[in-house]
């Protein structure tokens, strides 16, 4: 089971561009991670979690990150920049709040490389699975919502 965490149901995912650049660009993000998504929603007063089951297909085109390494970081530093790719799914560790402000000092060049790993690497394990194409989304069935106490 996959999750999204968020302020209502969400039964048919949709990709909507936002103004703001993600860790994998643009898509439809959840997370294995039940807990996380959990705190993903609290960030609104009524919070939702939306479960999925994903099953994909053979012709999906997937990028998997298992942990952070440099090509997870020049993957974010290009996805955070705008720079489009063309996965349809994209997984691995979610750059938190404190993991984004260390990737934005590494792109204004505040950080080196070997400084943004060595502040990186302390910081518990997250996970993002992002659905960049409707192709992707059709791989993801809805199973129900649940509503959780901020």
């Amino acid at each position: 089971m996959i999750y999204h965490g968020g302020y209502i149901e969400i039964r048919l995912p949709e990709i909507i561009p936002g103004k703001y650049a993600k860790d994998f660009g643009v898509g439809f993000y959840c997370t294995d991670i039940q807990e996380q998504a959990i705190r993903w929603a609290k960030r609104y007063e009524t919070a939702i979690v939306s479960v999925y089951d994903f099953k994909p297909t053979a012709d999906l085109k997937i990028l998997n990150f298992s942990e952070m390494t440099e090509e997870w970081l020049d993957f974010v530093v290009k996805s955070r920049v705008g720079i489009e790719h063309n996965y349809d799914v994209v997984s691995g560790p979610m750059a938190n709040d404190q993991i984004y402000n260390y990737v934005s000092d590494y792109i204004n060049g505040i950080l080196t490389k070997e400084q943004f790993w060595i502040l990186a690497k302390f910081k518990h394990p997250t996970h993002q699975i992002c659905f960049c194409t409707a192709k992707a989304l059709n791989c993801i069935s809805f199973i129900k919502s649940e509503k959780h106490g901020r």
